[in-house]
């Protein structure tokens, strides 16, 4: 096993990510996992934001993502609130987590109900098919000692030996259990959930006959068993989060609960059961000398609206896009110190985000009379439907998924507009430096955002504002440099966007904006870590 530019210590979806992002950059690579197989039977995670199927978009991989999506979007996009799985409605969430069959403006993809072993195969089969990228399975990273110049790393290979590997960097993706926290001198900070969890996967097939209505999940508020159930696929498999039980519990019979008497006689046979608890913990730092740790290995978030392997994935992509400009050169190591300024306030605000429901399960709405037939069932089920209005947070959160910024960031320029405001459930697109750049569909049918440069894109939205400049200092630098003329492509807006000109990152997020050609080219050095920020600013 020869040495690597990058080694990434974990194959879970931030480290895939990771991988896919390097291999776009033309950086070589390996990733390093334990398993040598995805197990299907504990689906973990189930949703992928819009936010990171935008990112499966940029590696061409959304279309390949929505095939293999068990429970199309088209079938259902609601969170249904019943009394159980066969019981009673009591409200709806429609278009939970950005599911919706139709385009919309705001974003380039929809989200998805998707199992965590389905995308994870997915993108391991896409690294393998990566030029630069090794897959080693079967392999383990049991130690690393991170230098000044490179890391050394012992790994255990699927023989019982173990090998030392030398990388330039080491990306710890090897989540909660993993070593690199160790060797970065990390630690969790924070707290865990009150109750008791406990997952179960189970096959019934004919349970969708029986249910109350359709929907991505049902959330059962039951006195006697009160959770989470949806469906894996609509083959007849199924999963289910039973909130405040611990593992020593029948987990047939605790399923028949939550379906409720109407399915007394429903085939039904566990696949798996995994007991687990809350956490909302946080690294105190990200980085050591040569190492950085991301996803899991980073921050622990509930899984209430689904944010916790999305975040991952987002700070794969930040690091990862930043560790190929250092390595081909064009962009100076103080753009690696932008990685922690930039994701560790994005996890802290999603911790507090999902903790925040964590005191909201369903055990908290149940009651005895909402099964109950007549007028004092028909009050008590409309006042919990106005009570479960808390939960808005849990399905509709663009807010939280979109709406993140780097205004702070070392590498990005100020200028001097209104902060966007953090909201977790509205989004409202802003162009201001640091934020997401806000998407618009094309009048061809495309993306704006297919449009994007692989790296800086220097987007013209008044074909007067002179480029001439920005194009000099990136050829000088070698940059990987695009210039992109909205007006050829039906965005000529430069009012909504707030200037003619936008600095474009490689992961689609504006590092500078203004009317000022010299400007432009003194915010490509601030963006590629050779300038602080200042020189752009006077």
């Amino acid at each position: 096993m020869s040495g690597y530019p990058v080694l990434i210590a974990g194959g879970g979806p931030a480290g895939l990510a990771a991988a896919l992002e390097l291999a776009r950059a033309g950086v070589r690579c390996a990733v390093v996992e334990p398993r040598t197989e995805v197990t299907s039977d504990r689906p973990r995670a189930k949703t992928t934001s819009a936010r990171t199927m935008e990112l499966f978009r940029r590696w061409g991989l959304a279309d390949r993502v929505r095939r293999a999506t068990p429970v199309p979007v088209s079938w259902a996009q609601d969170a249904v609130f019943c009394t159980r799985l066969t019981g009673r409605e009591i409200t709806r969430f429609r278009n939970a987590f950005a599911m919706h069959d139709e385009r919309r403006d705001e974003v380039a993809e929809s989200g998805r109900q998707i199992p965590q072993p389905v995308v994870e195969q997915l993108m391991r089969d896409a690294v393998a098919e990566a030029p630069g990228a090794d897959l080693l399975l079967g392999h383990r990273v049991l130690a690393a000692d991170d230098g000044g110049d490179g890391v050394v790393v012992r790994v255990a290979t699927p023989s019982g030996g173990e090998v030392e590997v030398r990388a330039e960097y080491l990306l710890g993706c090897d989540g909660a259990a993993g070593v690199t926290r160790d060797a970065v001198g990390a630690h969790y900070e924070g707290r865990h959930g009150e109750l008791p969890n406990l997952n179960v996967t189970f096959d019934a097939p004919g349970l969708e006959d029986l249910v109350c209505a359709r929907g991505v999940h049902y959330w059962v508020l039951g006195t006697d068993a009160a959770g989470i159930v949806g469906r894996m696929d609509l083959d007849g498999t199924w999963w289910t989060v039973a909130q405040g039980v611990r593992s020593g519990v029948d987990p047939e019979a605790l399923v028949r609960r939550l379906v409720g008497p109407a399915g007394a006689g429903l085939d039904l046979t566990v696949r798996a059961t995994d007991p687990w608890s809350a956490r909302m913990l946080l690294a105190d730092r990200y980085r050591g000398r040569r190492t950085f740790l991301v996803g899991d290995a980073a921050h622990l978030t509930p899984p209430w609206g689904g944010h916790g392997y999305n975040t991952g994935v987002g700070d794969a992509v930040n690091l990862a896009w930043k560790l190929g400009a250092v390595l081909h050169g064009w962009a100076g190591p103080a753009l690696l110190d932008t990685y922690e300024p930039e994701r560790r306030p994005v996890a802290a605000r999603t911790i507090d985000a999902a903790g925040a429901q964590d005191s909201r399960l369903a055990g908290s709405f149940a009651h005895p009379e909402l099964d109950l037939d007549g007028p004092v069932g028909e009050r008590r089920r409309a006042a919990v439907a106005r009570d479960v209005a808390v939960k808005r947070g849990e399905f509709h959160s663009l807010g939280l998924v979109l709406g993140y910024h780097y205004a702070d960031s070392p590498a990005v320029v100020d200028d001097g507009s209104p902060v966007p405001p953090s909201a977790s459930i509205g989004y409202h697109g802003s162009a201001r430096p640091g934020a997401r750049l806000p998407h618009r569909w094309l009048p061809d049918g495309s993306s704006l955002y297919d449009h994007l440069g692989a790296g800086f894109t220097l987007l013209r939205l008044d074909a007067r504002a002179d480029t001439g400049p920005a194009r000099v200092a990136a050829a000088s630098s070698a940059v990987p440099f695009t210039v992109l003329d909205g007006a050829g492509l039906g965005v000529d807006d430069a009012e909504a966007y707030g200037a003619p000109l936008l600095l474009v990152r490689p992961d689609q997020h504006v590092a500078w904006r203004g009317d000022d050609p010299a400007a432009a080219a003194a915010a490509l050095d601030v963006a590629r870590g050779w300038a602080p920020r200042a020189n752009a600013l006077r």
